[in-house]
């Protein structure tokens, strides 16, 4: 066995010098600006500019921008308030995911002048969401831990933060009204972590209004808030629901309780947001890997495509003036922040990142319906090849046509990448996203099963060649699929795993011990025979694949005890692998740290599969 520690030292290389993989990793990226309520003009958003992920604060008006927060491990969680006068940032410790809310003027404070706690009398959790008022001193405020559960809390400058809303099961703050008169939170007391109520209380704590869609015939049906109307005095919330098999929106008036079903005749996933004036919603519809933008006006009942290239959306605003901002990518091409006034939003200096090949869909009969997969290779050349199956995490999340960095690199180096939306993912309506419970992970296994087959048979891949690999629930389903699938796979590569699931359990956050709870149908006490059926340290020892493991010491979804428990029964059997751990939580935001990751990753599959 070899393992490595996580010190990595800053190299600053040439253009010319740096290969086009590393490329895309150091090229400069942006997020899509946030922008202040009441001050259009300010502006918040996340950058790899000095190789590490910071919040920098953009003065539209001036053009002038500055690096807001500078820690070693990175800093991404980041909020504006409505008046654009503060920064609000969470402060954890190492990328353990457990800390404190901090806030600095927009403006920047004193260089030596450390950011002042956002909400004194609150100690340390894990965040369960946060809304900020319009009138700068008031803050509503989710908190999470292993103790207390959730609770969320009213904090007022000068006064002492008061509990409006508290549970043991997980729960999160949607919403503030414009007004700051109503709040929306979604709760899952019912025992589903995976399909939301929702309640709006007042700044006292008192209830005005519930919507549960859980407790309505035999069907598991989530909601979820969107936010509220941007009008002063407005009562309209915009919720998410699943009435009809996907994700919608409707209109909900949480004082009248009368609800607007928008009746939007689109085939995939629909969220939306309000255009500032209140008169109409940006709708976002993602559809078999693919998204794309439209205006509803709620006058007229109007749907009116807005322009965007093919690919993904990642992320969409509408602005004061009625523009459109949007984060776009495809697989062949790197993102950008673009305007439908034509503009490029934002492009940071530097380094530009090359493009990569195309994506191809491919769909697959499995025992559970068609499965989408995406696939690229090497332009120019014939398989079979090595293939590189790189299995997404979430489980709720999917893969899509949008630019990645890790699989680009695979494809530079020779190989193919296959990218399999299994049962669990989304996308692909809700029956498709919660077939996966009570047989966790055995179900996605399934579905890349039959897929790689598909693989091996078009002449795609070399079957002699198959590298199972993924990170965070992709690490798992490496492990699991190592140990269920021995024979089909050469090599594996799992990065922040889940490994010993009843281990992980007892050591995660509590907000994923719900998420257990109702994917496999109770606790390890109360369902063992789940948990051992679905934890790939059951079967370890059928594991053949030479493996390769890297785990963040810090990470609090997949804590690295459960890691080292599989490591320790690798070892004791002398199997191959290798071991890299580094400092930081569930992945890294160090642009040097995730280059180290994925050239050790290449580098453990050409000694033990050949380049």
């Amino acid at each position: 066995m070899a393992e490595s520690n996580g010190s990595t030292p800053t190299t600053h290389t040439s253009d010319t010098t740096v290969p086009d993989w590393e490329k895309r990793f150091r090229a400069p990226r942006v997020s899509l600006p946030d922008w202040a309520e009441d001050a259009p003009d300010r502006s918040l958003f996340v950058s790899n500019a000095t190789g590490t992920y910071e919040l920098y604060a953009w003065d539209r008006a001036t053009g002038e921008q500055r690096q807001v927060t500078n820690r070693p491990n990175g800093t991404t969680d980041g909020v504006l308030s409505p008046d654009g006068e503060w920064i609000w940032w969470f402060d954890d410790k190492d990328g353990d995911e457990f800390g404190v809310w901090r806030r600095q003027p927009f403006g920047g404070g004193a260089d030596d002048a450390e950011d002042e706690l956002a909400t004194p009398g609150l100690d340390a959790s894990y965040p369960a969401g946060l809304a900020l008022a319009r009138d700068g001193r008031t803050a509503v405020v989710g908190r999470s831990t292993d103790e207390d559960g959730t609770t969320i809390h009213l904090a007022v400058a000068g006064a002492s933060p008061t509990v409006i809303y508290r549970h043991r099961e997980s729960a999160g703050v949607g919403d503030l009204s414009h007004d700051g008169s109503l709040i929306a939170i979604e709760h899952t007391e019912h025992g589903d972590a995976m399909h939301s109520a929702l309640r709006v209380l007042r700044p006292d704590g008192t209830t005005v209004a519930e919507l549960d869609d859980t407790k309505d015939g035999a069907e598991e049906l989530g909601l979820e808030v969107l936010g509220f109307a941007p009008v002063e005095g407005d009562t309209r919330l915009l919720v998410g629901h699943q009435r009809r098999g996907r994700w919608e929106p409707l209109v909900w008036d949480v004082v009248s309780g009368e609800e607007t079903d928008l009746g939007l005749e689109l085939p995939g996933d629909v969220s939306a947001e309000w255009y500032p004036d209140g008169s109409g919603l940006l709708i976002a519809h993602g559809f078999e890997a693919r998204s794309e933008l439209f205006r509803y006006d709620l006058g007229s009942r109007e749907l009116v495509k807005v322009p965007t290239p093919a690919g993904t959306v990642s992320g969409a605003t509408a602005r004061p003036d009625g523009s459109v901002e949007y984060l776009w990518s495809s697989s062949a091409q790197p993102s950008s922040v673009r305007s439908t006034t034509g503009a490029v939003v934002l492009d940071p200096p530097g380094l530009k990142s090359p493009g990569s090949v195309p994506v191809e869909d491919v769909w697959v009969e499995g025992p559970g319906g068609r499965i989408h997969a995406l696939v690229q290779k090497p332009a120019g050349a014939d398989g079979p090849f090595p293939t590189v199956f790189d299995i997404h995490g979430g489980p709720t999340w999917h893969d899509s046509d949008s630019f990645a960095a890790g699989p680009a690199a695979w494809v530079d180096h020779g190989y193919a990448v296959v990218r399999v939306n299994y049962r669990g993912s989304t996308g692909y309506g809700r029956e498709w996203t919660d077939a996966l419970k009570h047989r966790v992970g055995l179900i996605e296994l399934e579905d890349i099963a039959a897929v790689r087959e598909w693989a091996v048979s078009s002449g795609l891949a070399d079957p002699d060649r198959l590298i199972l690999s993924g990170g965070s629930w992709g690490g798992y389903l490496t492990l699991l699929g190592l140990g269920v699938q021995p024979e089909a796979w050469a090599l594996g590569l799992a990065a922040v795993p889940v490994a010993d699931y009843v281990t992980a359990y007892h050591d995660e956050m509590e907000a994923l011990k719900a998420m257990d709870r109702t994917l496999l149908g109770g606790t390890p006490e109360e369902v063992p025979e789940r948990f051992e059926a679905s934890s790939p340290l059951t079967y370890v020892d059928a594991v053949t694949a030479p493996v390769y493991i890297s785990a963040g010491v810090n990470d609090p979804r997949c804590p690295i005890r459960q890691i080292d428990n599989y490591v320790k029964r690798l070892e004791s059997r002398g199997a191959v692998h290798e071991v890299y751990r580094y400092e930081a939580g569930h992945g890294s935001l160090v642009v040097d740290e995730r280059i180290k990751q994925v050239r050790l990753e290449l580098e453990f599959v050409e000694r033990h599969l050949g380049a």
